[in-house]
């Protein structure tokens, strides 16, 4: 009945993700600071935008992976998950793979090494809430019957415990 339904391996990359996202950032922002003279006027403002977007994403998603595994909340895990796949995910894949951004092989590093931990956490935080989702259901049918049975309703459970109208009619005329 309390069955502990958080993900190890969903937290583990999580705890990995926290110390590691420091890391990216500084590299990140060194490598922009380095190559910032070489980018057109528009990438410019686009970069920074993306890493700062990025950067509050990911505080914000952390945080939400954290509360929604360990406290088994479907809500934030669910806004862990979306964030991860439909923001972040296609964030870093912009950083990684848009070569007018001159990417550096530190930068391509770093964000290989991101987008592996995102797509790790795209898949176990929907495991994991696939798992936590059909236990709440689970919880909430079992918490059903129970209420059922404290407050049974009058002529469907009570049919074969007591005489009524329709066990006297099946009778017949006596």
């Amino acid at each position: 009945d309390n069955e502990i339904i958080s993900s190890l391996p969903l937290q583990m990359s999580l705890y990995f993700n926290v110390y590691y996202f420091p890391l990216w950032w500084i590299s990140t922002v060194v490598v922009l600071y380095m190559k910032y003279p070489a980018l057109s006027d528009y990438y410019k403002f686009i970069v920074v935008t993306v890493i700062i977007l990025a950067s509050l994403i990911e505080v914000v998603r952390l945080y939400l992976g954290y509360m929604g595994n360990l406290q088994e909340k479907v809500p934030e895990l669910a806004g862990f998950w979306l964030l991860s796949l439909l923001l972040q995910l296609p964030i870093i894949l912009f950083l990684l793979f848009n070569e007018a951004l001159k990417i550096q092989p530190l930068e391509r590093s770093v964000n290989i090494i991101f987008a592996l931990f995102l797509t790790f956490q795209v898949i176990a935080g929907f495991l994991a809430l696939k798992k936590m989702v059909n236990q709440l259901a689970t919880h909430f049918h079992l918490h059903e019957f129970d209420w059922l049975e404290e407050y049974p309703l009058p002529g469907i459970y009570s049919l074969g415990r007591e005489e009524g109208a329709f066990s006297a009619a099946a009778r017949g005329p006596c």
